[in-house]
């Protein structure tokens, strides 16, 4: 069987979420172009407040529109209004509000941060704001794993699930990284800018759908299932990007040495 409802509404907000800090952490840990990550970061981030809920309705319209034709049958008729309830209830579900809150903590913690690294000339306010920022991103998995954990069904579990979950969610992530990398190279793009390019096109802000879904889901079980997304696509990034960044820094693609 394929993604739960749940889940293919989880992975659309996965997928239209801007692109997380830790793009930047990448970026700044392996010498590949910081500013045009921080850049990067900061434009997604604020384009996403229209674009997010802009994808949203378009993507679940194309997949869980199911209109049913005028010129079938009393079944064909009966089929199609039930799909429509269907996609209906799904769009009721999301809470927009909540969805935009987060997007504005996003947008507020970056203004915060760029004021505070151009204001603030502290080594060990740097070291300070970088630990409690990596402290922040632990906690969020570990709550992610934990709401997931207490739901008492197999089927929300991150462990227990098919192989067509595992390959549909790393898909996104993939792709996205191939491809990026592929046209930053085609636009002859520095190494450096194309390494930060593929990071960030790459790496999601999994926190605006675990957030999310929180709000959105009250049954204990689809909220797990819907967990099991954001925590699987996290870790999947994070392996996948670090390979990819050791490669580009032992190819010659970073500015490291």
């Amino acid at each position: 069987r394929g993604l739960t409802e749940p889940m293919a509404l989880s992975l659309l907000i996965v997928t239209a979420s801007p692109g997380g800090s830790y793009s930047n952490w990448w970026c700044s840990m392996f010498n590949a172009d910081l500013a045009l990550s921080v850049t990067m970061t900061a434009i997604s981030t604020l384009v996403s407040s229209i674009m997010l809920p802009a994808n949203l309705l378009l993507y679940v319209n194309a997949a869980f529109g199911f209109g049913g034709s005028s010129s079938g049958g009393e079944g064909e008729e009966e089929e199609g209004e039930a799909d429509d309830d269907r996609q209906g209830g799904i769009l009721k579900n999301i809470d927009w509000g909540s969805l935009f809150v987060s997007l504005a903590i996003v947008i507020v913690a970056i203004g915060l941060g760029l004021c505070a690294s151009f204001k603030i000339s502290s080594h060990r306010f740097n070291r300070f704001a970088n630990r409690m920022g990596s402290l922040s991103g632990v906690l969020l998995i570990l709550l992610s794993a934990l709401l997931t954990s207490l739901s008492g069904e197999g089927d929300a579990k991150l462990w227990a699930q098919p192989w067509s979950f595992y390959l549909g969610v790393s898909l996104p992530c993939l792709l996205g990284l191939v491809v990026s990398t592929g046209l930053a190279v085609a636009a002859r793009l520095k190494k450096p800018e194309v390494v930060s390019v593929g990071v960030e096109c790459c790496y999601q802000n999994v926190g605006i759908c675990t957030s999310a879904v929180i709000t959105i889901f009250r049954d204990p079980v689809e909220r797990g299932q819907a967990l099991c997304v954001p925590l699987f696509y996290g870790l999947m990034e994070a392996a996948v990007l670090g390979l990819y960044c050791i490669a580009a820094w032992k190819s010659g693609w970073t500015k490291a040495p």
